[in-house]
């Protein structure tokens, strides 16, 4: 009777523990230019049930087109990413992270892609949601500053961070 007990538990701590997307290793996989980090996130994804599942994969897809070689295939991760992101965001409109991840894919696509058209509009909901974002988010938020055009460590330095 103990192993069964013993085996429920392991298995359910194993399920509950695959259900979850840490985001500290997502966000790092994704500031990488490293396919096998990428594609390390893509699978522990896909085993995952998380609610983020469609908006990270499509991510990860999109940032992958860009490490790849051939044409062909670079733009077919990329519009499979696009797609998985774009569907994501359908469904949960006033999704802060989701938009956060659009505008970083946004603002370091090439032009010729021409998936631009939400800079301003997803940077400003950015700005008014990261307080309720995760702390993991809130840290890559920050680290994306550097880097963006539209955001600036500046526009968060009145939110109080956990």
């Amino acid at each position: 009777m103990r192993i069964l007990v013993l085996g429920l538990c392991l298995f359910l701590f194993t399920k509950s523990y695959a259900q979850e997307v840490n985001r500290t290793f997502f966000f790092a996989a994704l500031s990488t230019g490293d396919t096998l980090k990428i594609n390390e996130q893509l699978k522990k994804i896909k085993a995952s049930s998380s609610s983020d599942k469609q908006a990270y994969t499509g991510v990860l897809l999109m940032r992958k087109a860009e490490l790849v070689k051939g044409l062909k295939r670079k733009l077919d991760l990329f519009k499979a990413g696009g797609k998985k992101l774009e569907d994501a965001i359908a469904l949960h409109k006033t999704n802060t992270e989701y938009r956060f991840l659009r505008l970083l894919i946004q603002e370091n696509a090439p032009m010729i892609l021409n998936y631009n058209n939400n800079i301003n509009e997803d940077a400003a909901m950015v700005k008014s949601g990261y307080s309720k974002l995760s702390q993991e988010t809130q840290k890559a938020v920050l680290d994306y500053c550097k880097k963006s055009k539209v955001l600036k460590t500046d526009d968060f330095k009145s939110v109080k961070h956990e």
